[in-house]
């Protein structure tokens, strides 16, 4: 357990993106929640400035942080600003939030390998914001999904792999 690792991101609705990333090779956990905000103990109802993001947990030597970013790419729409699906606003904004400058290399790296496919019909406009704190979503929030396997969701593999 001490090799294990920890990732953040955003990219819309934390349900979608949890029920894809949580059976994912490598994957140990996922859990939903707020971050990147400017409010102590954010709420669904009160969390101004975080984005609705997920934390996994993942084996390095089973998946590395660029097969993790490569699938987030292949999963959501990461050139719309502030939207996914029906979601619209800062909550739903597609960010990687960056531990070191490993993860920010990486990160950088895999963009451009999007932006040069152009699979895309525009430019990825993922933003990389420091990692701050991560507050866990309230227990209706985790693993949505499989609670509710009608519930909404607008994640969905779109494309094979970037790398």
């Amino acid at each position: 357990m001490e090799n294990l690792k920890k990732a953040y991101i955003a990219g819309g609705c934390f349900w979608g993106m949890e029920d894809l990333f949580r059976v994912r090779p490598g994957i140990k956990n996922t859990e939903v929640g707020y971050i990147g905000g400017q409010n102590e103990n954010p709420t669904y109802h009160n969390h101004p400035g975080h984005a609705e993001g997920i934390e996994i947990i993942y084996d390095p030597n089973e998946t590395s942080y660029k097969e993790l970013l490569d699938y987030f790419f292949r999963v959501h729409d990461p050139t719309t600003v502030d939207q996914q699906g029906n979601d619209l606003g800062s909550s739903y904004r597609s960010t990687l939030f960056i531990q070191d400058e490993q993860e920010k290399e990486d990160a950088l790296e895999v963009i451009e390998i999007v932006n040069d496919s152009k699979r895309w019909p525009g430019k990825v406009v993922t933003t990389l914001e420091p990692y701050t704190k991560f507050w866990p979503a309230e227990e209706y929030h985790q693993d949505y999904l499989v609670k509710n396997p009608n519930g909404y969701t607008c994640h969905f593999e779109r494309f094979g792999t970037f790398l």
